[in-house]
């Protein structure tokens, strides 16, 4: 097993830490909606000065600065107002630090990754853990131009990373730059335009438990009815007393809609986030709130009744269910999604996809799914892969995340618990040992089915192997009954066969008494002798 790198331990993934609910909000009149634009635009404004003034303090910026913000912006907005402002800048910078972050790392692998090939000679093969030389001169010098380019980003975005500068756009930068590309983006100035001030504007407000509904700044009430605090320069569109506006509409949660009126009714804290979908003309209120770490269940409990393994590709969701003893049992699922289109689209298949998982899994009273702990951030260079394109535009497709953040959040709903293993060969050891014997004349057994037993064999802490069945003529009670994949502490797996009386046929049982006597044969030599024969016990000689 030499040069294989050290496997990390299975463990379960623990639950969701927050629930985020979303609902239309409808009967909206012209004046209702002319409010939340010039509330969500005013604030919106207040957003875009707070987050360059945090852009501008850079790795300076402390408490006293931030309270220096909030008192800035309560004047023209609010309290509550300037603090959900200022805490919405902060973790977007954060956010943008982190990206920095992950860019700056990518930067390097592939600096690091073209000078090892670079130094190689021409045509050098290279092994499983590092890549060999380029394959032509022309290919080398292409290599070496950018290796100068690469060099002199990283060089800008490490003086970048290191002042404390960051690049963030409101709004979003996909949007930004689709201003220059509306006739491929099939919209016009005006949609575009339109598009760019919705999704800059600012109606979001965070919760405060023990007032009253958990919300002060935007309030609903158990029976749907909703209101917005006004910002100062605003209040003279209020309709309703202390500064209030209150929607004509009323709103329902239809998912997880209890939940959320136990919380409302208790006055816990909830945020709110109201949206508009400039395509499709409507508004949407979002609901948000943290729950409470869940206990983790440890892990020999999880697998008391059986896994479920689950190999994640670029189009399906293969799956096997493994017993307790890593033996597969019945046949392997597949769950079908198609990842082209919009991301809601390719939101709505992964959602339908894993549903469908979760309930063979209740049906099939399994409470442990099995996956891979997956990360293809540092992988998608193509520095690293060369020229394989189509593995890295596979990889890139994958929905590793989502997949991952979506399935821990409908699981726990469920009562079903995740579990991670590395993903270490599991693919190649699946194909290897599995997927040959569990092939047969009725079932077409693929590779991905077989990553997907090795997958759950690794959740369960059994190797990926197959144990060796024993030679044929030692397969008998002669030498004694023997399983091929019985675990350790399974009674009677190495014991001859239980001894049962009485004739072996499945007409007649083994323990079943003869009713009526056995019929006399008419043949001669069936018919019994009744003369008995006697040796004698000495030799009569003389």
């Amino acid at each position: 097993m030499g040069g294989l790198r050290e496997l990390a331990a299975p463990f379960v993934v623990p639950g969701p830490s927050g629930v985020a609910i979303r609902t239309r909000l409808k009967q909206l009149t012209a004046a209702d909606e002319e409010v939340l634009r010039r509330v969500g635009a005013h604030l919106g404004t207040l957003a875009c000065r707070d987050l360059k003034t945090r852009c501008h303090d850079g790795l300076g910026h402390d408490a006293k600065t931030w309270a220096v913000r909030k008192r800035e912006l309560t004047p023209l907005s609010s309290a509550r107002w300037a603090g959900s402002i200022t805490k919405a800048t902060h973790e977007q910078w954060a956010l943008a630090r982190r990206c920095a972050l992950a860019h700056l790392q990518n930067l390097e692998s592939g600096v690091r990754t073209l000078r090892h090939r670079l130094a190689l000679p021409l045509g050098q093969k290279g092994g499983k853990r590092a890549p060999g030389g380029y394959r032509s001169r022309r290919e080398w010098h292409a290599k070496a131009r950018r290796l100068r380019v690469l060099e002199d980003r990283l060089a800008r975005e490490r003086a970048a990373w290191e002042a404390g500068r960051v690049r963030v756009v409101r709004g979003g930068r996909r949007l930004a730059r689709m201003r220059h590309q509306l006739p491929a983006a099939r919209l016009t100035e005006d949609q575009w335009r339109a598009r760019w001030e919705a999704e800059r504007w600012f109606l979001r407000a965070d919760g405060e438990s023990g007032k009253r509904y958990g919300n002060e700044t935007i309030r609903i009430s158990p029976d749907g009815e909703v209101s917005i605090r006004l910002p100062a320069p605003l209040k003279q569109l209020a309709n309703a007393p202390h500064g209030r506006y209150v929607l004509t509409g009323r709103v329902r949660f239809a998912h997880r809609g209890q939940e959320w009126t136990d919380r409302v009714a208790a006055n816990r804290a909830i945020a709110y986030r109201i949206h508009h979908d400039v395509a499709r003309a409507r508004w949407y209120v979002t609901a948000s709130w943290q729950q409470p770490v869940t206990r983790t269940v440890p892990l020999a409990a999880v697998l008391a009744d059986g896994v479920i393994g689950v190999d994640m590709n670029a189009d399906h969701l293969a799956a096997w269910r493994l017993d307790v003893h890593g033996n597969p049992t019945g046949s392997p699922r597949r769950f079908c999604y198609d990842l082209s289109g919009t991301a809601g689209h390719r939101d709505a298949q992964l959602r339908h996809a894993l549903t469908r998982l979760l309930h063979w899994a209740r049906a099939c009273n399994v409470r442990a799914i099995a996956v891979e702990d997956l990360d293809f951030t540092a992988e998608k260079t193509r520095e690293k892969h060369g020229g394989r394109k189509r593995f890295r535009r596979l990889i890139a497709g994958l929905p590793t995340g989502r997949l991952r953040a979506r399935l821990v959040s409908m699981a726990d709903q469920t009562g079903i618990t995740v579990v991670a293993v590395d993903p270490a060969y599991t693919s190649r050891w699946g194909a290897q040992h599995w997927q040959k014997p569990l092939t047969s004349t009725t079932r077409r057994t693929t590779r991905h089915d077989a990553a997907a037993v090795a997958i759950a064999r690794r959740a369960q802490g059994y190797p990926l192997r197959r144990r060796t069945a024993p030679p044929r003529t030692h397969r008998s009670d002669g030498c004694g009954h023997r399983t091929v994949q019985a675990g350790g502490d399974a009674p009677g797996r190495e014991e001859p066969r239980r001894r049962l009386p009485g004739p072996r046929t499945r007409s007649v049982p083994p323990d079943a008494e003869r009713t009526r006597a056995t019929r006399t044969p008419t043949t001669v030599r069936g018919v019994r002798s009744e003369r008995e024969w006697v040796p004698d016990s000495l030799l009569l000689t003389d």
